[in-house]
């Protein structure tokens, strides 16, 4: 693996949804010490809205994921970053298939949650990333607190909208309402577990240390693309 001047080239695997891999491209750069355009990592990206519904169990999302991520490793990528927390539990076969280092977004975000001091975690995201944080944060010996079945229904709609161009106050005071449903339920802090609540919902939403999985993760790959930080192991 070389090292260029500005840095390893990054492969982004996006479009789950495209609104939220633009937000984490803009994160990217932001994150970037750059004095110059020149300074700027190189990000290949795929933005694919045709990737099987990651929520519909034996829907086929693993392979075409694995797909992104070779043809990414074949253009040149170094590195991997999945804007997506859901596609998580493909990581390993994307690893696999693509024979590159992935900075791992549940990783990151529980890491971070975990130098807070929080033992009890409320996370907002699908069933799926529910799934992937549990297991991260037990790992910590710490504790995760999810929506009650019904709120977790209506946490997907609200999604599912948000998906569709929803934006606005409204759609922030329902997402910063799940969030205080977490805290009520003894979440010391809140992790946006799903890389669309971002888009409605800010830390001064929240009543509780906030923790934007999605942000943290171009954080990261800013540092381990410009050597700040290490690669991750495979």
């Amino acid at each position: 693996m070389s090292e260029a001047a500005n840095g390893l080239v990054l492969g982004v695997l996006g479009g789950m949804g495209p609104a939220a891999t633009l937000d984490f491209l803009a994160r990217l750069q932001a994150y970037t010490p750059a004095k110059s355009e020149q300074d700027h990592i190189r990000v290949l990206v795929d933005i694919n809205p045709q990737v099987p519904d990651l929520n519909t169990p034996g829907s086929g999302a693993g392979p075409v994921l694995a797909e992104m991520a070779g043809a990414l490793g074949g253009a040149g990528a170094e590195v991997l970053a999945i804007a997506c927390n859901t596609a998580h539990a493909h990581a390993d076969l994307i690893r696999r298939a693509s024979g590159l280092p992935l900075v791992d977004m549940i990783e990151t975000a529980s890491a971070a949650a975990a130098r807070s001091g929080a033992m009890r975690v409320g996370v907002l995201g699908t069933k799926g990333a529910l799934r992937l944080y549990r297991e991260y944060l037990a790992a910590q010996a710490m504790g995760m607190v999810s929506l009650a079945p019904e709120r977790q229904q209506a946490f997907m709609d609200l999604l599912s909208r948000i998906k569709a161009g929803e934006r606005g106050p409204a759609a922030t005071a329902e997402m910063a309402g799940f969030a205080k449903d977490l805290i009520a339920d003894g979440a010391e802090a809140i992790i946006a577990g799903c890389t669309e609540v971002p888009l409605v919902l800010a830390k001064e939403d929240v009543r509780a240390p906030f923790f934007d999985a999605g942000d943290l993760l171009a954080r990261r790959c800013v540092a381990v693309c410009l050597g700040m930080e290490a690669v991750p192991a495979m």
